[in-house]
């Protein structure tokens, strides 16, 4: 189960992108930033949540032949030269089309303690909690700003490990400017909710993610992490991903 000490940064990678060896050298530069986990995004055909950086990384990796077997392959192996667990973002689909039981225990057995699934609906989510638990996987609901008090309460308790605030209304990807009622909407969050929230979506600098901690119990960087990696060879992974996220850290700290 997952154990995380606010604030927390939470980076996002895509298993398997830019190559295989670039992702687990970013895994093992997120532990030397001082990350406590990692989120795993497994290449999918249609991320529904995700916004043009990662759906980009997405099809690179199943262009280069990540499948489901590779991309546990290589979070098993990032872990493993990490020491960080992972927390896996995937869809409904390549979990069904597994079997429920047997996804999340191969979740497991490749090193996840936490599992998000952006297109589950609490109304549906009991047959993947029951496999989550058994798998001994924190099963972790999406909240929006648009969601009511009552069912934020309701995904609240029915998480585990922490609650994943979207800080806007839309998909994923690095943004110049965070809504101007994001802190209102933490305060709401933070109010109905006993778990840690973390909050994703948007954030792309030191600055705003320093701002966003400040009222709540972590961060979560996927895009903007990303765009930096792309922007440089894949050789320089590791070292891109390192300045990054230490740059950010040191902000959320100093804050």
């Amino acid at each position: 189960m997952l154990r995380l000490a606010a604030p927390c940064l939470l980076p996002y990678f895509t298993a398997g992108w830019p190559t295989a060896e670039a992702f687990v050298e970013a895994v093992c530069a997120a532990a030397k930033a001082g990350c406590q986990a990692f989120e795993v995004g497994i290449p999918f055909t249609d991320p529904v949540a995700d916004g043009p950086m990662i759906q980009q990384t997405s099809a690179a990796a199943l262009r280069a032949g990540v499948n489901w077997e590779e991309a546990l392959r290589l979070t098993r192996l990032a872990t493993q030269r990490s020491g960080l667990p992972a927390i896996a973002m995937t869809y409904c689909n390549p979990l069904f089309a597994r079997g429920l039981e047997i996804s999340t225990r191969q979740l497991a057995e490749a090193g996840c303690q936490g599992l998000i699934v952006p297109d589950l609906t609490v109304e549906e989510g009991e047959p993947f909690e029951a496999a989550a638990r058994k798998a001994d996987l924190d099963l972790i609901y999406l909240v929006a700003p648009t969601t009511p008090d009552s069912r934020i309460e309701w995904l609240a308790q029915r998480s585990r490990g922490f609650l994943y605030m979207v800080s806007l209304r839309g998909v994923t990807g690095a943004r110049q400017h965070l809504p101007g009622d994001l802190v209102a909407q933490i305060q709401r969050v933070k109010q109905r909710s006993s778990l840690p929230v973390l909050v994703g979506f948007g954030i792309s600098t030191p600055a705003q993610a320093a701002a966003v901690a400040s009222h709540s119990d972590g961060v979560i960087v996927g895009s903007a992490l990303l765009r930096a990696i792309g922007e440089a060879p894949a050789e320089q992974a590791g070292e891109v991903t390192l300045r990054f996220l230490r740059e950010m850290r040191q902000a959320m700290e100093k804050n």
